[in-house]
């Protein structure tokens, strides 16, 4: 079996949507501007692909971004630094094989190096204790809890400490930046064809 952890690309955007939006009610249902807002602009976000076949996402976001989510919003409002992860789907095909904690893994390695927090929710409602497991063996705890809207569902806010991250600011990010190696560089952002067509309409207009 090979496996690849890799950056999204545009071409893998449909599978990506039908995967998200069969995971059940665990994961927030996602339509297509949405899952384009992700694309470009989010800080985070890899995709699984094993023997060719997508078998699972993460997506992630640093601190500052526009994004609407009110417990990215309320990790924001409390926290300086940090990864939020938005979001992890696992394609039932390749559930209870690790993926989940492989992506962390590739997650924590990302964020490290750039912040001191990795930070997340979990559903309490309804209550998953394998997930709410997983994420206390992980090493993270609940820093706070909420409900989504009058409507949405109670949820535990959680957040992990990365010790990594003090000695990473100390030698590097405050001399100079990370090395130029490429599992330390950040994802390319996206231009779409259609803004780089308005940029240069406005350069000639002006």
């Amino acid at each position: 079996m090979a496996l690849a952890i890799r950056d999204v690309r545009e071409h893998d955007l449909d599978a990506v949507l039908a995967l998200n939006n069969a995971a059940g009610r665990s994961i927030l249902a996602l339509d297509a501007t949405r899952l384009r807002f992700f694309f470009e602009h989010a800080d985070y976000f890899r995709v699984a692909e094993i023997d060719g076949h997508l078998a699972g996402f993460l997506i992630a976001m640093r601190e500052g971004r526009s994004y609407d989510s009110p417990n990215y919003v309320w990790f924001g409002e409390h926290y300086q630094q940090f990864v939020y992860i938005d979001r992890i789907v696992i394609a039932n095909a390749y559930r209870r094989h690790g993926l989940g904690r492989i992506f962390y893994c590739d997650v924590n390695s990302y964020a490290e190096v750039r912040v001191p927090l990795l930070t997340c929710e979990v559903f309490l409602e309804p209550r998953d204790d394998v997930v709410v497991l997983f994420h206390g063996t992980y090493g993270f705890q609940e820093v706070g809890q909420q409900r989504m809207g009058e409507d949405g569902p109670q949820v535990s806010l959680l957040a992990k400490d990365l010790p990594s991250y003090a000695y990473v600011r100390d030698t590097y990010l405050e001399h100079g930046g990370l090395p130029d190696v490429p599992w330390l560089a950040e994802r390319t952002p996206f231009h779409s064809p259609d803004s780089n067509q308005r940029r240069l309409a406005g350069e000639r207009r002006q």
